[in-house]
């Protein structure tokens, strides 16, 4: 199947910059990440497209490739597919936990590596700033014990494939033409086993699950991966062990929002404390902090609390938290609260005491003139 263009995967346009590329990522990552669909099969292929296709545009020489030439200038790299495995938190990948990818496209010399893993942790706001460990249980082919992971019975080796010499390619001549393919005896491996390990059935690996402690640095965002080196899959014939990637999903939180190092949350207030003024308590993800309202503040006000909010893993200072003021307008009145509210509605009618409405309604009068 085609794939499909990854700026239209993700929803966007071709001009678009880092930070706006990330925030569209972030938003559809968590609409179908799957464990807030568990079972839809189709939110997790989603989900994989979605990662593929920001781990491509999110790289500024990738993303110049796949603009100039396409699928084809970034297929065995998107998702670490083919992959040399990356650095560990500028790399960003998005499949769910038990997809492997590993593999190249150029033929390895000597054995053959074990499979990369992936693991999807979703962590909340206040462990992915401050930083957490970790413990997690994954399912993974580790190197059979009995057989030592020859694949070979106790007692015996694997022997050179007599067809390709040991190789693991053959040659066949068509003429003028020459053409070398995998040999069909070994797959590729160079040795045949003629007396199989019982444990193992000859593939020098067997299934077993592992507990793992995962060390999350404090300030990690969604999309951040973790690379835990020999952590994957062992190799069947002795070959390098794989990488388990860890890829970090942070939940949405009920009182922050966060873009990059930066904070936003909403703060109500009445419009007697608008009015008047006063302080007010405020939360932050360090404790509370007293932020001052002046005089006649207006609803949608924003006030910058400077270095309440993030550190960022890569380094740098920190955050500022931004709060913006909403006016609350009060419900469920008493008659005695609505008659002194039409008091307080006469006595302040006028410029001095509204001056935006007034100059709206200045505004809108002569607009009606006009016609």
């Amino acid at each position: 199947m085609a794939k499909r263009d990854y700026y239209e995967v993700l929803g966007v346009s071709k001009d678009i910059d880092g930070k706006e590329l990330k925030k569209a990522y972030r938003k559809k990552a968590m609409k179908y990440h799957p464990d807030r669909n568990p079972g839809d099969a189709e939110a997790e292929e989603k989900f994989k497209e979605l990662s593929e296709a920001y781990e491509v545009l999110s790289d500024g020489d990738k993303r110049a490739a796949y603009d100039r030439y396409g699928h084809e200038a970034v297929d065995g790299s998107a998702g670490g597919f083919g992959g040399q495995g990356g650095a560990d938190f500028s790399d960003i990948f998005g499949d769910v936990f038990g997809d492997i990818f590993g593999g190249g496209g150029r033929r390895q010399q000597g054995p053959a590596p074990g499979a990369d893993l992936r693991y999807q942790m979703e962590l909340s706001l206040e462990e992915a700033v401050r930083g957490v460990e970790k413990k997690i249980r994954i399912p993974t082919m580790v190197g059979c014990k009995p057989c030592s992971g020859t694949g070979a019975k106790e007692g015996s080796k694997p022997s050179t494939c007599g067809t390709c010499n040991g190789h693991g390619q053959v040659r066949m001549q068509q003429g003028f033409f020459s053409v070398q393919q995998t040999c069909p005896r070994c797959q590729g491996r160079g040795q045949v086993i003629e007396d199989p390990c019982t444990s193992c059935r000859g593939r020098g690996v067997t299934e077993e699950t592992k507990t793992l402690s995962v060390k999350i640095p404090a300030g990690v965002d969604t999309g951040d991966r973790i690379r835990l080196a020999g952590e994957g899959e062992a190799a069947p014939n002795g070959g390098r062990t794989g990488d388990l990637y860890v890829q970090v999903a942070v939940k949405q939180h009920p009182i922050f929002e966060r873009d990059g190092k930066h904070l936003y949350c909403e703060v109500p207030i009445n419009f007697a404390d608008a009015a008047l003024g006063g302080d007010l308590e405020v939360p932050t993800l360090s404790g509370r902090v007293k932020l001052s309202i002046p005089e006649g503040t207006q609803t949608g006000k924003m006030f910058r609390l400077r270095g309440k909010g993030i550190k960022p893993v890569r380094g740098g200072s920190v955050g500022d938290l931004l709060c913006k003021v909403v006016v609350e307008t009060p419900v469920g009145l008493s008659k005695e609260q609505k008659d002194l509210l039409d008091q307080f509605r006469e006595s302040t009618t006028g410029k001095k005491h509204q001056p935006k409405s007034s100059s709206w309604f200045d505004s809108v009068k002569g607009f009606f003139d006009d016609l």
